[in-house]
């Protein structure tokens, strides 16, 4: 039965892509540090993609790409349980491709998280394109492990905001500030140059649609402290011409930047916003994307 407000969501499994590479190296540590502040499990996962690759290959190929698979896995559930020996850690050597296999390994509630560059990579401002696909495509949390991980811990999460709309997801960032007993701060940009040109080019109109701007981050923040009196809130409104420029300053100084994922226009292929697709290669920390899907799950839990 659907409830008229939203529930505090609960943190799920973390599901971490293994692919060998350093980023995934990085971002299996970070996912392990993820799980053991949600107190869940971690499930490593190495997509080795033999289904499609028995098309093409023969049987020994096959078995050594699921030998040097399974080796993979154990080294890195190695090096995560010398870090943290008290976490439960679960291996699996997906025959799916690397998009598929951890959207499956994720089910509906756990929280992927990836590297930000796949072997594949050459720069290390460029996401692989399994990130995109994740971040495109999953309908549970995707977090893109991005940023110095030599970095002092700045004891906050940042979402990236445009109203009210945004609670379900915003409760998911909620969620994840208090795991980590940090501050939650609501950013929300508010650009001039998107309403040049339209009915409200006088001044008095843009300080009006600025004002409402900042009283609906307000209302925003509020509402959040409804579902987790004991957390920090802070709220800002930031004016400039370039929202992932700004966007990309703010991560610079938090620990993690969650926004929601773009509705798709009906019929429409799963894509990532102009805004998330920038972040996901600029940021200078880990970025959570949450799915509208995902976000209504919550709603209506």
């Amino acid at each position: 039965m659907t409830s008229e407000i939203p529930a505090r969501p609960e943190l799920g499994n973390v599901v971490v892509g293994v692919d060998g590479s350093p980023s995934g190296r990085t971002a299996a540590l970070w996912a392990a540090a993820e799980a053991d502040r949600r107190e869940r499990p971690l499930h490593l996962v190495h997509a080795a993609d033999t289904d499609r690759r028995a098309l093409f290959a023969n049987a020994e190929t096959i078995q050594a790409v699921r030998d040097a698979g399974r080796e993979l896995l154990v080294e890195t559930a190695s090096t995560v349980q010398e870090r943290f020996p008290d976490l439960a850690v679960t291996r699996e050597l997906s025959r799916q491709e690397p998009v598929a296999g951890l959207r499956a390994a994720a089910g509906h509630r756990g929280t992927i998280v990836v590297g930000n560059r796949g072997l594949g990579g050459f720069s290390a401002l460029m996401l692989g394109s399994v990130g995109l696909g994740v971040a495109a495509h999953a309908e549970v949390p995707v977090i893109v492990v991005r940023g110095d991980r030599d970095r002092p811990e700045s004891g906050s999460v940042t979402a990236a905001v445009h109203g009210a709309s945004d609670l379900g997801w915003l409760l998911v960032a909620a969620a994840e500030a208090d795991a980590r007993k940090a501050v939650l701060r609501l950013v929300s940009v508010w650009n001039v140059l998107t309403h040049v040109g339209s009915v409200a080019t006088m001044l008095d109109d843009l300080d009006e649609i600025a004002r409402q701007r900042v009283h609906e981050i307000k209302a925003l923040a509020d509402r959040v402290r409804d579902f987790y009196p004991a957390l920090n809130v802070s709220h800002h409104v930031e004016t400039g011409t370039s929202t992932p420029g700004i966007l990309v300053e703010a991560a610079a100084h938090t620990d993690l930047l969650v926004m929601g994922r773009e509705h798709r226009v009906l019929g429409a292929s799963a894509s990532l916003g102009r805004v998330a697709h920038i972040l996901l290669h600029h940021a200078h920390c880990p970025v959570m994307i949450v799915p509208p899907a995902f976000a209504t799950r919550v709603e209506e839990t």
